[in-house]
């Protein structure tokens, strides 16, 4: 299972760190990404972080402003959001995939489709104007 938490509502310019806590895998070895969806649009990659040496990606929406983060020994993903924008309004997903490469896990910050192995349940964000 996957937990998100941390999300809520915040002004512009403002801050949030979404946490996910795993249970149930061994979660050192998966690559951890966080999408999200806003009404009306499809799913979007913006972040993902590799199991064996932490390298990130983020796509160029977030990037500068969100950081991923891992913490193996508390089981946990991060997503630190900075300098937060109306348009990052969206249900926040983390994700998890142990099948695959790193470069195939990693695309999906470009827009490419690649289907994580599980899902949280998703946390709201609402960035106010």
């Amino acid at each position: 299972d996957l937990v998100e938490s941390g999300g809520g509502l915040v002004q512009a310019g403002g801050s949030l760190r979404l946490s996910c806590v795993a249970s149930g895998l061994p979660f050192k070895y998966y690559v951890m990404g966080w999408f999200r969806q806003a009404p009306g649009k499809e799913r979007e990659g913006i972040s993902s972080i590799n199991s064996d040496d932490d390298a990130t990606v983020y796509a160029d929406s977030v990037k500068g402003r969100f950081t991923i983060s891992r913490d193996n020994a508390k089981n946990t993903a991060y997503l630190q959001m900075n300098d937060l924008k109306p348009e990052d309004t969206a249900v926040y997903y983390c994700a998890a995939t142990l099948r695959g490469s790193w470069s195939l896990a990693a695309s999906v910050v470009q827009g490419h489709k690649y289907e994580y192995d599980y899902w949280g349940q998703g946390t709201q964000v609402t960035v106010s104007s």
